[in-house]
């Protein structure tokens, strides 16, 4: 499989890339900052702005897949209008170069009641609102795309490294919540759920999420 993976260098990105490497697939890694990507078999690294959505979909061009890991980058002031913009462009992009879209979001769109969402609840952390807010409403917008293979990716409420176990369950717009009561997985096993809606696109024109 051919794929473009953006936002390559991030936390979760390069457990995709990680991921994808390990099933064999050829990969256009997407970044910002070329030196930060580590030299893997298979892997073609492109340093793309984003915003740029037309050098953006030349980048796409030939890849089934594009997965999304970008980030407007946390603790910037004007995180919610970079990441929005960003996500949008990314959007265009896809649509131009005909690839399937997978987006990687945040936690804070999924459901902590019905009608509620994570981000709106009072203990959310005020220094992550504003990227939280800005994933929800690029869901919104995704949400709305005609004419664009999409899936969109929730994480778990705690994600961190750990073990690639490949065993976790799906959800929707709930979290996924264990018998500790407790949302959670290991970034790699979120890769593994990625790679698989690469391979398989079980949850095209939906948002689904993990856990244990």
């Amino acid at each position: 499989m051919k794929i473009a993976l953006i936002g390559a260098s991030g936390f979760v990105g390069k457990a995709v890339l990680e991921e994808a490497v390990s099933r064999g697939w050829q990969v256009t890694a997407i970044v910002r900052h070329p030196d930060k990507v580590e030299k893997l078999p298979g892997v073609t690294v492109r340093q793309v702005d984003v915003t740029d959505a037309d050098a953006l979909a030349k980048a796409l061009e030939g890849n089934a897949v594009t997965v999304s890991a970008f980030n407007g980058g946390w603790g910037d002031p004007d995180i919610y209008d970079k990441h929005l913009n960003g996500s949008r462009a990314i959007v265009k992009a896809a649509k131009a170069a005909g690839s399937r879209l997978i987006v990687i979001g945040g936690a804070g769109s999924l459901e902590a009641a019905p009608g509620v969402q994570i981000v709106d609840t009072p203990d959310f952390p005020a220094q992550f609102r504003d990227g939280a807010r800005a994933a929800r409403d690029a869901l919104n917008e995704i949400r709305q795309e005609k004419g664009l293979d999409w899936s969109f990716v929730s994480p778990p409420i705690t994600l961190a490294p750990g073990t690639r176990t490949g065993k976790f369950r799906y959800g929707g717009d709930r979290p996924v919540f264990d018998d500790r009561n407790e949302s959670r997985a290991s970034v790699e096993d979120l890769a593994v759920a990625i790679a698989d809606e690469a391979e398989t696109g079980r949850h095209t024109g939906k948002r689904f999420t993990i856990g244990y």
